[in-house]
């Protein structure tokens, strides 16, 4: 059976797989990233590590440290955590880099950490980064983060994957940010939610590995998991112009890249395809207080909103080539004078480098305000906040209400031209009329081609089969404070029980009235949308509901019901012939069907239907048998 590019990254990247197996969307697999990043919450990250009573590195090599994120904070609590965070990778033979060397993702590229075809994980969301240059990029919660230093390895669920097809060209006057602001805002149904993203197509060539990187990057404001672009002529190129900028960059490396490019296989499987013509794309800004929510910078001009602060920098936009886009607007003007506009470039070698050109200088006489490198306004860090009443356009990639200061202020994003021309002009406007039409939505679904039928082997304590009463909670992206009320996630005092009694308080009251122990709780698409609490998970665990069947899980709560050893199964079939039956005309119903899962050949029965299901091969079944993440490392470390 053939693969797709991101099931060949992990297929090379996997262990424990049985002779000539071959990895593929809706596989558990046990993984060794090439290396693994964590920034500032390497010290939360630590604590972890010590819990699992480990006494040394797997590989320290694999392991990457960058401090990035509260860099203007000089208070001594700061300044002690960063240092016992440096003492820990001395001690421990990591790579480490202090504040004022860039935001970590930026660190990973340019020092070659992320490498093409390579998996690269990182303890943040915007790892999806590293696919601008070919790299699988993808975000792991903190307890992976200290299960990789102590084991080297990991777990993964390869998720749907989607064929961006990119045709055409960019007009000169619109970037790379304006395409993904475009992808964010005509595609903001979940239609890419929890998938991994392939872009292909002749129009990859016409972009830059700076417009790669920040598109790269945005996919996670877009709902995937991954997003990555082909290693090509391009790419070469660029790795080429680093070359004596970092040890791990030589030309050996650079022509293996040439001679073995990694191509997906002809008539790989695709959940779905998306077409984009370049050439339709305008320039585009984004918010207030969302990112799929979507203007033209047209008819952004013709309301003439007033914008108090202006960002040109994180690791979306604050590359060298995004201070020159910027720098070309501003050069021999003054910003308005009303306007405060910040910048700080994503490394001190992007800064150099724009040093060097006099693009930087440029911008400071125009009245720009510099910042260190490293992350600060984008995350609502250190100077230059936006407050009450206030409006600002940032280059950043998030814009959530309250992200980047005051709940009571405004932010809206833009590429680095646009913000430098509102910070010009003092309201939204882009520097060149581009147009307000958007291009034509266009997803297709393929014919998938139908996968060779396997019998997954079951290990020692894991069911062969689990069968319980339907307990159908029919809704769509039930979040994680519906699962377990946000006014509990921080009591620490609240026992199995007690957590067992509130779970579903928020979505309906009824459940708990229901809800018997064995039942198997049955909903909708994206189930565990939201937070990153893990209670969401334990709460009904404690309840006594053997699993959750869904049509779709979020990644993140998927990740902490595995972490703690329980059982979630994607069954999206079983989910619409529930509805199709007219069940789920109540919050939640207990039916009088049961449903009956085999493990061993992935098909869920209910009365004489069959519905299949991805198998949970060994990596996902030693999960469950240990109890979770932590028991199991231990486990294994002792």
């Amino acid at each position: 059976m053939t693969q797709n590019r991101i099931e060949k990254i992990v297929q090379a990247f996997a262990e424990d797989l049985a002779p000539n197996q071959k990895v593929f969307s809706g596989d558990f697999v046990t993984v060794r990233p090439r290396h693994v990043m964590t920034h500032d919450n390497t010290a939360a990250v630590m604590m972890k590590y010590q819990t699992l009573g480990a006494k040394s590195f797997n590989n320290p090599r694999q392991a990457v440290f960058t401090l990035d994120h509260n860099v203007q904070d000089r208070s001594d609590d700061n300044l002690n955590k960063y240092a016992s965070i440096g003492a820990f990778a001395q001690e421990n033979s990591v790579d480490f880099h202090p504040a004022g060397r860039g935001i970590g993702h930026q660190v990973m590229i340019e020092e070659g950490y992320a490498w093409p075809g390579s998996l690269v994980v990182a303890s943040d969301s915007h790892s999806n980064t590293y696919g601008g240059i070919g790299a699988l990029g993808t975000p792991v919660v903190r307890t992976d983060a200290a299960a990789l230093w102590a084991t080297g390895r990991t777990w993964w669920q390869i998720p749907p994957v989607t064929r961006i097809e990119l045709h055409g060209a960019l007009k000169p006057s619109v970037s790379g940010k304006d395409l993904i602001i475009t992808l964010c805002g005509l595609y903001n149904h979940d239609e890419v939610l929890n998938h991994a993203l392939e872009f292909h197509g002749d129009g990859v060539a016409s972009l830059s590995i700076d417009e790669r990187l920040t598109i790269a990057n945005m996919t996670t404001e877009w709902g995937a998991l991954t997003g990555v672009f082909p290693c090509d002529a391009t790419t070469v190129v660029w790795y080429r112009e680093r070359l004596g900028k970092s040890s791990r960059i030589d030309e050996d490396a650079i022509a293996k890249l040439e001679r073995n490019p990694l191509e997906a296989d002809a008539q790989a499987n695709y959940a779905q395809v998306i077409h984009v013509d370049l050439g339709s794309i305008n320039s585009m800004v984004c918010g207030p207080d969302g990112v799929k929510v979507m203007h033209s910078a047209d008819s952004m001009a013709e309301q003439k909103i007033k914008v108090h602060k202006a960002y040109l920098l994180s690791c979306t936009n604050g590359r060298a080539s995004d201070l020159t886009a910027a720098a070309r607007v501003l050069n021999g003007k003054k910003i308005a004078s009303h306007v405060e506009l910040y910048i700080a470039a994503a490394s001190d070698q992007v800064q150099a480098d724009s040093e060097a050109n006099g693009d930087w200088q440029k911008l400071l006489d125009a009245g720009a305000k510099v910042l260190p490198a490293g992350c600060g306004p984008c995350i609502g860090m250190g100077a230059g906040l936006l407050e009450d009443g206030e409006v600002g356009i940032s280059a950043t990639n998030r814009n959530f209400k309250g992200r980047m200061g005051s709940r009571e202020a405004q932010a809206y994003l833009a590429s680095p031209a646009v913000v430098a021309a509102s910070a010009l002009a003092g309201y939204i406007c882009a520097p060149d009329l581009t147009g307000e039409d958007l291009p034509p939505a266009k997803v297709e679904t393929p014919e998938q081609a139908p996968r060779e039928s396997t019998s997954v082997p079951i290990l020692d304590g894991f069911p062969t089969e689990v069968e319980g009463r339907i307990v159908f909670c029919n809704s769509d992206n039930l979040n994680t404070d519906g699962i377990y009320p946000g006014k509990y996630t921080y009591r620490e005092d609240m026992s199995p029980k007690q957590m067992a009694e509130v779970a579903m308080e928020n979505y309906d009251d009824i459940f708990q009235q229901v809800a018997q122990e064995g039942d198997i709780v049955v909903s909708g698409f994206n189930f565990g949308t939201g937070s990153s609490r893990e209670q969401a998970a334990t709460a009904l665990k404690y309840r006594g509901i053997d699993l959750v069947i869904g049509g779709s899980f979020s990644a993140t709560y998927k990740r902490n019901a595995f972490n703690n050893g329980y059982l979630l199964v994607d069954c999206p079939d079983l989910v619409e012939h529930l509805r199709a039956s007219g069940f789920g005309l109540q919050s939640t119903e207990r039916l009088e069907q049961s449903v009956k899962l085999d493990f061993a050949t992935g098909v869920a029965v209910v009365e004489d239907q069959r519905f299949a299901f991805a198998p949970l091969g060994p990596t996902a079944q030693e999960l469950i048998i240990a109890g979770g993440l932590e028991p199991l490392v231990a486990g294994q470390l002792a």
